[in-house]
């Protein structure tokens, strides 16, 4: 079987979140017995650690990573989001980006590599487009606990922008979420002095915190904007004034902004004004080094195999490589271009996960 062909089988797999729709079977018989596995399946979750220890006196090991599960496909296809047929050179189908062409091009270079000078590794969960709460992270737990968490790791998210290779992730900024309340007084409209209208206390004040920068960001990271995503207040009349007023705001903060920068940074601007504040954190910024052996090996992999100098990204959402990180593992993503993520008619071009199977061989012969 050729790298198109595993491809078209993954892509043939229903696998919505979190149902991997025997994707997970069909894969450990495709490596084959020379690949030991660890099962780990946490209510409707499914995550598959497979490993082969080619060399037991090195300490180099190195996992792939990524997800089987797909977003739902929507309507309004031009094809059957899962047939999975070749046209003019692409394929039009669900997960072709995110994230099947990743993981068919590092299964077939995991499965064909002769020679390797450490442990080789893939993980594998049903539950990243989800909520994620017992994926990745789980499996990392568990590696953790029996002393064999990995010493560097590929996430094959779909990173390209432009071209085929033209950057690479080595972070990701963190998610905070704010949710604020101002305190009012309710009262008629006609009486506006008998009542404290919560929506003309945030007026003036709104300007200074909407699309506001908490920090300047650097080299790798964009500037943590805050950002508001939602007011709500009154009961839908014309003659009554509000309560209280709810707003929600999210920062995708870099490393230099934490919670307590935040919280500073409300304080100062709502001085005076009656109101409380909760923040959550569904993830944390992490930053591999430049220098680490990781990024340098791939970066050079993907010169050889397209010519392009790779830039080094944090942009975009979170990923599962946020797991990694914070377990301390030199972590790069590197897969695809990322223009038809989640979309209607997402496509990919063969030609592109052919060169990202060579350049995930060229990285393994390079350790």
């Amino acid at each position: 079987m050729d790298t198109t062909e595993l491809f078209q089988k993954l892509l043939r797999f229903k696998s919505i979140t979190p149902d991997d729709d025997g994707a997970f079977d069909f894969i450990s018989e495709y490596l084959g017995d020379d690949w030991k596995t660890i099962y780990i399946d946490i209510e409707d979750t499914k995550n598959r650690f497979y490993y082969k220890e080619f060399s037991k006196e090195s300490q180099e090991h190195l996992c792939f990573a990524g997800h089987i599960d797909v977003v739902p496909t929507g309507s309004g296809w031009s094809v059957d989001p899962f047939a999975a047929d070749i046209i003019d050179g692409k394929i039009i189908a669900r997960g072709t980006q995110d994230m099947k062409s990743g993981v068919a091009a590092f299964l077939y270079a995991c499965k064909h590599a002769e020679n390797f000078n450490g442990t080789l590794s893939i993980l594998l969960t049903s539950d990243e487009e989800g909520e994620g709460t017992y994926g990745t992270i789980k499996v990392l737990e568990h590696l953790k606990s029996i002393n064999f968490l990995p010493t560097s790791a590929i996430v094959a998210e779909p990173t390209c922008e432009e071209i085929f290779g033209d950057a690479i992730k080595v972070g990701r900024r963190g998610s905070i979420n704010g949710y604020l309340e101002i305190q009012g007084k309710q009262g008629h409209a006609a009486y506006p002095e008998k009542s404290i209208n919560p929506i003309e206390l945030i007026a003036p004040i709104l300007p200074q915190i909407a699309g506001v920068n908490l920090d300047n960001g650097d080299e790798y990271f964009a500037p943590s904007k805050l950002v508001l995503t939602d007011i709500r207040a009154g009961m839908q009349v014309t003659n009554v004034t509000p309560n209280n007023l709810n707003l929600m705001f999210n920062v995708r903060n870099s490393t230099k902004t934490t919670q307590k920068e935040i919280v500073e940074f409300i304080d100062q601007k709502f001085k005076g004004i009656p109101y409380s504040l909760r923040l959550t954190q569904g993830s944390y910024p992490f930053m591999t080094n430049k220098e680490s052996k990781i990024v340098k090996d791939i970066t050079v992999a993907i010169k050889m195999i397209t010519s392009i100098k790779t830039k080094n990204s944090t942009a975009g959402g979170t990923s599962d490589a946020r797991h990694f990180g914070a377990f301390g593992i030199d972590t790069v993503e590197f897969g695809v271009k990322n223009d038809s993520i989640h979309a209607i008619d997402e496509y990919i071009y063969i030609e592109d996960v052919l060169k990202l199977k060579e350049i995930f061989v060229y990285v393994i012969k390079m350790f």
